[in-house]
């Protein structure tokens, strides 16, 4: 019984990790090199690191380690892509050549499918993990305002779109206008970017892709967004539940009554239901 974690940065690898020996598992984890955490080390029972751009060793670690199922955990910026200085191996330049574009879902695609070629499968990444993911309702003591509520629905359907389009998966909204949009600068640069145009009170929304793969890129919020929400002057954070990620969820969840952000768990049937009223 074991396991291969692809480790990017963040708690959420850490905490897999952990509920995956807390399951009788062997942790098997490549780590990339001035992203993942340190502390990884502890909860693994192999763990190799690799510069992000060395696919052949990734391969190569699982493989040598007999992992047949791995999951992937943790933010890995794409703007690594153009920003900092990875060499890829012959892997990583045969992976780059062969996607048609650069978008997340295309490049997370054919990272599983090269990994299926060699016999290792990508697993749910809340497969060890499932009290992680968002629960339905208001989790926090104030809940949103009509007015917030007609934001969120707003919302909603544009992150669902841009999702669909694979830019991203987060908005940031006011009035029922679009502050910002994420692209490939991640989550918290994009609620800054939406709060420096919003002022008080904006709705921050993330949600899963149309077509989620729930092995890839699944959303994920944590204590992380809350401090940069409280930076942006922000007042609702709404993310899908059932398909996304609350890392630390009571902490979350204290952060936010302390800083007066409310952060709500919806479906679609949630929008149908309002439409009714």
């Amino acid at each position: 019984m074991q396991i291969g974690i692809i480790a990017g940065a963040g708690e959420l690898p850490l905490i897999i990790a952990t509920d995956a020996r807390a399951r009788g598992y062997r942790v098997v984890t490549v780590a990339l090199e001035n992203i993942t955490s340190p502390d990884l080390a502890g909860v693994s029972d192999v763990i190799r690191w690799i510069n992000p751009g060395k696919f052949g060793e990734l391969i190569e670690t699982l493989k040598n380690n007999a992992v047949k199922k791995a999951l992937m955990a943790g933010k890995v910026q794409k703007s690594l892509l153009y920003k900092s200085r990875i060499v890829p191996d012959l892997k990583g330049v045969k992976l780059l050549f062969s996607i048609i574009n650069k978008g997340d879902d295309v490049i997370l695609n054919a990272i599983k499918k090269e990994l299926a070629e060699e016999g290792i499968e990508i697993i749910d990444t809340m497969t060890f993990s499932p009290h992680l993911l968002t629960p339905e309702g208001c989790l926090t003591i104030k809940q949103p305002d009509e007015e917030e509520w007609k934001d969120i629905e707003y919302g909603w359907k544009i992150a669902k779109e841009i999702g669909r389009l694979d830019i991203g998966q987060t908005v940031v909204v006011k009035g029922r206008a679009v502050m910002a949009v994420e692209a490939i600068e991640g989550t918290d640069e994009a609620i800054l970017r939406g709060g420096e145009w919003a002022g008080e009170g904006s709705v921050v929304v993330k949600t899963s892709k149309p077509q989620q793969d729930m092995g890839l890129d699944v959303p994920a919020v944590g204590l992380d967004t809350i401090g940069v929400m409280r930076r942006a002057k922000a007042a609702v954070l709404a993310v899908e539940a059932s398909k996304s990620i609350i890392v630390n969820k009571e902490a979350v969840i204290r952060e936010a009554d302390a800083a007066g952000i409310k952060i709500v768990g919806i479906t679609t049937d949630r929008f149908a239901e309002e439409g009714e009223r």
